[in-house]
């Protein structure tokens, strides 16, 4: 039988012929996975002939390009480990920035009204009320089978799930000019952009793809956010990387925002955008 590491770097080049792009971090993962160890600890792990045939069958499902959380059935995201599959988009690391973002704004509150819209697995609104315990986070979801893991994940914490459209007036509508932040991570790919086998093949085009030019849904996001916030409130919106002067555009084109910012990620590119409420919350 081989050992871990002879399994491990057997792995690493099947997953690199199949053009997986961190064939090494998902080879110990799986492996980490399946020995319940960590990849630090994979030096002294050893197989036995069960996790051995099991290890084989997860690198293979992922030379296949099937996503690596999907495998291990969760994403880690900020302080998180949130349970994932199909059905749901899977968190990506560079929309931790916009929650940092967010819990910069909201600091100095002790208990300000945060509202994700598009939330998906919950990453952002659980993190908010995770890294601040005073906020009160409402997460609107919309398809079915998104809010199932949504309400799996905010089982037991202090989040309100709302199944609702979040371009919808009425989806709380009584919460209208008193949110002190709404942030989002809506679908914002333009339709017919190429995209990895992980993403076009596993992520539901529902919370991917946002029309032609991807602001189909960001459009009336905007505008839903300025009924929900209070005067001074701040919205974080997160887009395509093309999108850096677009989104700006649209939230500016409203009249109803101040302060108009958009931010890059860690690699430079054009991630979100921000705004503040301007005080009249009425127009």
């Amino acid at each position: 039988m081989q050992s871990v590491q002879e399994a491990i770097a057997a792995a690493v080049a099947l997953l690199a012929r199949a053009g997986v792009d961190s064939p090494r971090v998902d080879a110990e993962l799986l492996a980490a996975e399946v020995l319940g160890t960590t990849r630090g600890r994979l030096s002294s792990a050893r197989f036995d002939p069960g996790t051995a045939a099991r290890f084989q069958d997860l690198v293979q499902q992922r030379a296949a390009r099937r996503p690596l959380q999907h495998l291990t059935g969760r994403a880690p995201f900020r302080l998180l480990d949130l349970a994932v599959g199909p059905g749901v988009f899977v968190p990506r690391p560079e929309t931790e920035l916009l929650v940092d973002w967010g819990l910069v704004r909201i600091a100095a509150f002790a208990a300000p009204l945060v509202v994700d819209l598009c939330a998906g697995t919950g990453a952002i609104a659980l993190s908010v009320a995770r890294e601040h315990p005073g906020a009160v986070v409402y997460a609107v979801e919309y398809q079915p089978e998104a809010l199932e893991w949504l309400r799996r994940n905010a089982s037991g914490t202090s989040v309100t799930v709302v199944a609702g459209d979040a371009t919808d007036p009425a989806t709380l509508s009584s919460l209208d000019g008193h949110v002190d932040l709404v942030l989002c991570n809506p679908p914002y790919v333009p339709d017919g952009t190429p995209v990895q086998p992980e993403v076009g093949e596993h992520d539901p085009y529902p919370a991917l793809f946002g029309g032609p030019d991807g602001l189909a849904v960001i459009r009336p996001v905007v505008e839903r956010a300025a009924a929900l916030l209070c005067p001074g409130g701040w919205l974080g919106l997160e887009h395509d990387d093309r999108q850096g002067v677009t989104v700006p555009a649209v939230i500016s084109a409203t009249h109803r925002y101040a302060d108009v910012t958009d931010h890059r990620d860690l690699s430079g590119r054009p991630r979100f955008s921000t705004a503040r409420r301007l005080a009249d919350c009425t127009s």
